[in-house]
């Protein structure tokens, strides 16, 4: 779905520019083994933007023959995953017995709920030729009422995501509404998830949540007279309209959503209940969690503390 939308040069002037910005966030480098990503959340001074725990930009990398993503089974609780490509392709299969290629575009959620297990490789067709991977890694928390659901797998191809043009912007609604369209992503809380990519002198309103927070993929843009450079992820004040200009050609990533209570977070496990993660720790390293159809043979061992 394509549509378009008129903003106009005084909507723009109406900005908190500078007073928008709560924080900018520099994201962290971490070694995956065979590529890197930039790691925005979680860190000490922010713990979360609305429903949103983890946020990781991979790549761009490149791989020649015989290289690339290789991440064996390992397991989740009591949150929600979200991954999302510009460029490349993963092979995801699942204790449920889903096996699913997510390309560009694609919106793959993975429930974990009261416990799931995940691997993320490449199909041969990929990974015997020279390639590329440039996407967002996201993790979600679940309301405590929901924390032991059923587990489940999500797949949403690019052709079922809204778009529209916000005065010549393309923008794509991920998940949950902005601009008057509604992604038909399941979501659990209120949850904002667009991205954009602006040509150079461009401007956009950003659509308001009660927590936001703004990456920049690439290029670079301004909140009034504050500069913001590619892999810079600025959390955002609720007001409306706040507006950003493009100096060079950008891409950004919004996400949002509502204040959730406190999570505990210990490598791929979130709950709210501290007990929780140490038996989700117990129950991995007794093998009691189920596994992946296809992919028994691996598994990522639990990290010594």
């Amino acid at each position: 779905m394509s549509t378009n939308t008129t903003q106009t040069d005084a909507d723009c002037a109406i900005t908190a520019g500078c007073d928008a910005i709560e924080m900018i966030i520099e994201p962290r480098a971490k070694d995956l083994g065979g590529f890197s990503v930039r790691r925005c959340l979680p860190v000490r001074e922010r713990r979360n933007i609305g429903p949103w725990i983890f946020f990781d930009e991979m790549g761009l990398a490149h791989f020649p023959a015989g290289e690339g993503v290789n991440v064996r089974p390992h397991p989740h609780i009591n949150l929600a995953t979200v991954t999302y490509l510009f460029t490349g392709e993963i092979l995801h299969r699942d204790s449920l017995g889903s096996e699913q290629a997510i390309r560009p575009g694609d919106i793959n959620l993975m429930v974990a709920g009261k416990g799931i297990v995940h691997s993320e490789r490449e199909r041969p067709e990929v990974h015997n030729v020279p390639h590329s991977l440039h996407g967002l890694q996201l993790w979600l928390a679940l309301p405590e009422a929901d924390e032991e659901t059923a587990p489940a797998f999500y797949h949403y191809p690019s052709a079922t995501i809204p778009a529209l043009e916000i005065a010549d912007v393309p923008v794509r609604v991920l998940i949950g509404s902005a601009y008057g369209i509604t992604s038909p992503v399941k979501c659990f809380f209120d949850t904002l998830y667009i991205e954009a990519d602006l040509k150079a002198g461009q401007q956009l309103i950003l659509p308001n949540s009660v927590e936001r927070g703004l990456y920049v993929l690439s290029g670079e843009i301004t909140l009034q007279d504050t500069k913001i450079t590619a892999h810079q992820l600025v959390v955002l004040h609720a007001a409306e309209g706040v507006c950003i200009t493009a100096t060079h050609a950008a891409r950004i990533a919004l996400i949002g959503g509502e204040h959730i209570g406190k999570r505990y977070v210990e490598w791929n496990f979130v709950s709210s209940r501290r007990d929780r993660i140490e038996q989700a720790k117990a129950d991995w390293q007794a093998g009691r969690f189920a596994k992946v159809p296809g992919d028994e043979a691996e598994f990522i061992p639990l990290p010594a503390n």
